[in-house]
């Protein structure tokens, strides 16, 4: 409510404009409950839209304000869980990415030493788009110590979400300023998230490509970068086109998506969506940074796509419902009313609250007198959409080609050997054994060390060619009378198969002791060894007393290797 006495202002003109049959929104006074819903952090430095960069310069600082007074007008403050005013960046928090002597040269440029340091602004590239304005460096320190502010929230688990609308300035390099941007505040952040989360997605819906965060993390496969920009090879900055992918560890971990003036809204919703499904399937990211110029939206001063407040915030919904630590940056956006709108309404998204159409009262009520103080004035159809679904159907296929290169997601400890060299060595290292237990031959890792005869086997002297040629335990030989008979008859523990003359087995070889019926033998019949009584005298002895039956006995033993034998031995 506005008092009468000030109804006026020292220009006759009223605070608020008189609507007429245009509502206006009025604010939300719930209080969010801080369990119900992700916790999300609101940073805005106090004093960081007054600054200028010059009269004639299309970025505007003020976009900010604006911005966060259609935020506190809608009573999105009351849905915010924290909200904080961050204190600068410091100078050594800047160095961790930028180099020093870029940083110094900030720190000590002013507009009214600028002449004697003309040979260093050529050098840092701060001319132009660049140029020097009072209190930059102050400005530079104020946007990057919000983006660093929300990094640590995220890292430490103070927050879910993150938003910081004075940062997202993409294109600034290590040691030169660019396009707008002189420090580079989203590399300052993806690198205090790093020292917590090992892999980083970055997602760029700025109209303009982000080369300054794609360089930084060129060479690295724990950040993924992708972009939504417009290319067309002289559209500033003249990079990002399809085939950029990345090198050395970074192979494939940068991916471009280069669209042409016009596109629209179902265009360019269903490929961010399937794009950006498909990274987050193959990379897996900890973390999120999203980057939300608004210079994509249609109708804005140096944009040239035809997308609507609803969709460049229904491209912030869907990244936030992956569940994954998001920080929320600004960007680009050169129409400030329509820039203030899009921010507000993805605030409203990402705190999950619903917001009417009609605009809250704000002493900014003029700026948007022309549209009747909508949240969604008509942006689209302004420019010819040169995009065909041909097009972007070949832009998806190359994407995700790229992301069949992805071996896992990465930044995971492992040691790249060769298969084939791997196989050679580990073959040659493995005992035989574990090659045996590998093809399935062994008994849990056991062998039998001990000499092992067929049952049906007997040795005729020194001149038996089956004797083997192994150390004989005790140091007595192994004949056929030195063995014990069994006094009760049993028969022995199984049926062994009769050897040929000319193989014995060899020592450590096992036995395979199978039953096997009787009436499946050979039908020719077969006498049976006779058990003979204990040995009592010498082996030589004994063997010159063996009684000629015996011997024949064996002589008709079936002599095919292949037919079994029964005998009745001793084994004991």
């Amino acid at each position: 409510m506005v008092r009468a006495s000030q109804a006026t202002t020292f220009s006759s003109s009223a605070y608020f404009d008189d609507r007429g049959p245009h509502g206006t929104a009025q604010p939300i006074t719930e209080h969010v409950n801080p369990h119900s819903r992700p916790i999300v952090s609101y940073f805005f430095p106090k004093g960081v839209g007054e600054h200028h960069y010059g009269e004639r310069h299309p970025m505007k600082p003020h976009r900010l304000t604006l911005t966060n007074a259609l935020v506190m007008g809608y009573g999105l403050d009351k849905q915010i869980h924290h909200i904080y005013n961050p204190r600068p960046a410091t100078q050594a928090e800047l160095e961790m990415y930028h180099d020093h002597d870029y940083v110094d040269f900030l720190s000590r440029v002013t507009p009214n030493n600028q002449n004697e340091m003309r040979h260093l602004i050529d050098t840092f590239n701060c001319v132009e788009d660049c140029p020097i304005f009072s209190e930059m460096y102050d400005f530079c320190r104020m946007y990057a110590g919000a983006s660093l502010a929300g990094a640590r929230k995220l890292t430490a688990g103070a927050c879910d979400t993150a938003i910081n609308w004075s940062g997202g300035l993409h294109h600034a390099k290590r040691g030169e300023a660019s396009g707008f941007c002189y420090v580079n505040d989203i590399v300052l952040a993806i690198l205090e998230l790093l020292r917590y989360h090992p892999r980083v997605l970055y997602i760029d819906i700025d109209i303009h490509h982000g080369d300054g965060v794609e360089l930084a993390f060129y060479h690295s496969n724990r950040v993924m970068t992708v972009s939504f920009h417009k290319y067309t090879g002289d559209f500033f900055p003249g990079t990002g086109k399809l085939d950029d992918n990345g090198a050395s560890l970074g192979k494939h971990f940068c991916l471009n998506v280069p669209l042409q003036d016009g596109i629209d809204d179902d265009m360019y919703l269903t490929i961010f969506k399937t794009v950006i499904e498909d990274t987050v399937t193959a990379f897996r990211p900890t973390s999120i940074v999203l980057q939300c110029g608004a210079d994509s939206l249609g109708c804005d001063r140096l944009g040239a796509f035809n997308l609507s407040i609803a969709a460049h915030g229904e491209c912030v919904n869907f990244v936030r419902k992956f569940n994954v630590p998001l920080l929320v940056l600004g960007g680009g956006g050169y129409t400030i009313k329509n820039v203030s709108r899009c921010w507000t309404y993805e605030t409203a998204v990402l705190v999950g609250a619903t917001i009417p159409d009609e605009l809250p009262a704000t002493v900014y009520d003029p700026f948007f007198r022309d549209s009747q103080w909508k949240l969604h004035p008509p942006l689209t159809g302004r420019v010819e959409n040169q995009n065909s679904p041909a097009s972007l159907q070949r832009i998806t296929i190359s994407i995700r080609n790229k992301l069949r290169y992805l071996q896992g997601a990465p930044s995971v400890a492992m040691q790249e050997i060769p298969p084939d060299l791997e196989g050679w060595l580990a073959d040659e290292e493995r005992k035989q054994e574990e090659i045996d237990e590998e093809r399935g031959t062994a008994v849990a890792g056991e062998r039998r060390s001990d000499r092992s005869m067929a049952r049906n086997e007997f040795f005729d002297g020194d001149n038996d060619v089956d004797q083997d040629d192994g150390p004989i335990s005790a140091g007595v030989k192994r004949t056929a009378s030195s063995r014990k008979p069994r006094a009760s008859g049993k028969r022995g523990r199984g049926k062994t198969r009769a050897r040929p003359s000319g193989g014995a087995k060899e020592d450590g070889e096992e036995i395979e002791e199978q039953p096997v019926a009787t009436a499946s033998r050979s039908t020719k019949p077969r006498r049976v060894a006779k058990p003979r009584a204990r040995a009592r005298a010498k082996p030589a002895e004994k063997d010159k007393d063996l009684p000629d039956a015996d011997f024949e006995a064996t002589a008709d033993v079936e002599t095919d290797a292949l037919t079994p034998v029964d005998l009745e031995i001793d084994i004991s």
